[in-house]
């Protein structure tokens, strides 16, 4: 297994600890029984939203992305930005967000775009974790209706898991259309393993291997 950083450690850790990642058997929406769970949003408190921002922010700044605009999807996405823009100027990286609603509004400032304009902007999206890939396509479509130009996007994990009709991940998928390089993650499913074999939980270490043979992607 590849080395976990220090904030990937941090935030599986801390993931585990309060419940936001479990280990054990998981009816998932594709009907998949997973060895694991996460739900990005049980990291609610203070702590836990200052690991989960800085491990983001050390994705994106690793990949090396020149941008404008953080762009989180409704809902989950929304804080993820949110954190994350605050994180990035605290290292000197200043950009703008912006997000999108469920429904548009018609009084106030109406609309269904929040925050920064993206009209001419380079713009990375952040979210959670993509299963099917419907959600982060659509998000794709209303930056690139308000002018956007999408240069990247980071989620939280990347399951590394084929698609319910095809050999590839929706990570895969996106890469056709975007251009390699430009999806990323904070955790894959290697590194919640490579975790697992750092702290002994071998019970558990075993179970993700197996699910990885059946379903993984070929690396």
């Amino acid at each position: 297994m590849s080395g976990i950083t220090p904030s990937q450690k941090t935030l599986i850790t801390y993931s585990a600890e309060i419940g936001a990642l479990k280990f054990g058997t998981f009816t998932l929406k594709s009907g998949r029984q997973s060895p694991y769970f996460f739900n990005n949003s049980l990291l609610s408190s203070g702590p836990a939203l200052s690991a989960l921002a800085t491990a983001l922010t050390d994705t994106i700044i690793h990949a090396g992305w020149e941008f404008d605009v953080l762009f989180g999807p409704a809902y989950k996405g929304i804080s993820l930005a949110a954190v994350t823009v605050v994180e990035l100027y605290r290292r000197g990286v200043d950009v703008g967000m912006a997000h999108d609603r469920k429904e548009a509004k018609d009084h106030g400032e109406g609309g269904i775009l929040v925050g920064t304009s993206m009209q001419g902007k380079r713009v990375v999206l952040v979210d959670d974790v993509m299963t099917s890939g419907k959600a982060i396509r659509g998000a794709l479509d209303r930056v690139r209706e308000a002018g956007g130009t999408v240069v990247g996007v980071v989620q939280v994990l990347d399951r590394q898991e084929i698609g319910q009709e095809s050999q590839n991940s929706t990570v895969q998928e996106l890469e056709t259309v975007l251009g390699a390089g430009t999806v990323k993650a904070i955790l894959s499913m290697n590194d919640l393993m490579g975790w697992l074999e750092q702290e002994g939980k071998t019970e558990h270490l075993d179970a993700m291997k197996e699910y990885r043979k059946q379903y993984g992607i070929k690396l």
